[in-house]
This record gives C-alpha cells, sequence and structure tokens, in this order.
C-alpha cells in the first residue's frame, strides 16, 4: 500500500525555523493537489497549505507569508518551509494527496492519502 511518510519536525524555539518533507512515491503525484495539515492538542485539523499540478498554491490565514510549500517532482517530494515559527505552530502536520486533480483545495474531506504525520514543537 502507498503511503506518505513526513519527516523534518523537531524542536525548536519562537521564531527558528524548520524545513518539513513528504515521501510521496506515488505514481500519480505529477497529477494531484498535494495539501499540508496540522493538528494540536484538543483541536481539529487544520488545513496549512497546498500546492497543485500547476505549481499553484493556497495557504491557512494564520500563515501570513511565513510557510512555503514546493515540490520536486523528480524525486516526489513536498516540502514545507516554516519560518519565524510562533509557539501556536506547535502539532502534528500531516501531508495529503487530494483526491482532485484541479484546484488547491483547503477542506480536510478532499484529502484521501495520509502521512502519519511529524511533530513539531515549538518553545517559548
Amino acid at each position: 500500500q502507498v503511503q506518505l511518510t513526513e519527516s523534518g519536525g523537531g524542536l525548536v524555539q519562537v521564531g527558528d525555523s524548520l524545513r518539513l518533507s513528504c515521501d510521496a512515491p506515488l505514481r500519480t503525484f505529477r497529477s494531484y493537489t498535494m495539501g499540508w495539515f496540522r493538528q494540536a492538542p484538543g483541536k481539529e485539523r487544520e488545513f496549512v497549505a497546498a500546492i497543485n499540478r500547476n505549481a499553484e498554491t493556497k495557504y491557512g490565514e494564520f500563515v501570513k507569508g511565513r510557510f512555503t510549500i514546493s515540490r520536486d517532482v523528480e524525486r516526489y517530494i513536498v516540502y514545507l518551509q516554516m519560518n519565524r515559527l510562533q509557539f501556536e505552530d506547535t502539532g502534528v502536520y500531516c501531508c495529503a494527496r487530494s483526491r482532485l486533480q484541479s484546484g488547491v483545495a483547503a477542506k480536510v474531506g478532499v484529502y484521501d492519502l495520509w502521512g502519519e504525520g511529524t511533530q513539531v514543537t515549538v518553545s517559548s
């Protein structure tokens, strides 16, 4: 069964940066929108960013220019560069594949394949 595998999480301080990676060895990697979501303890899963096959991107409102999503189609990897991390960015970050080939969806229900996530902890 195809899996998505996230890496790059860790414990950092406020203001630091992290780059998350999602290994997505999918035959359809080039065709489908890929997204990042996060979930903090006691909160619902939240949309972070997505990128489609035309490299169009969309971000959650809280990002405010701090994060950048990108994809390496040759290596089947989706990245999330996170800068100026804040305490509120703490959570488990998961990557996911959308069921759709067009658009840049932010709804959880549109994504049908998920990784297990990588923990990001920002200390104040």
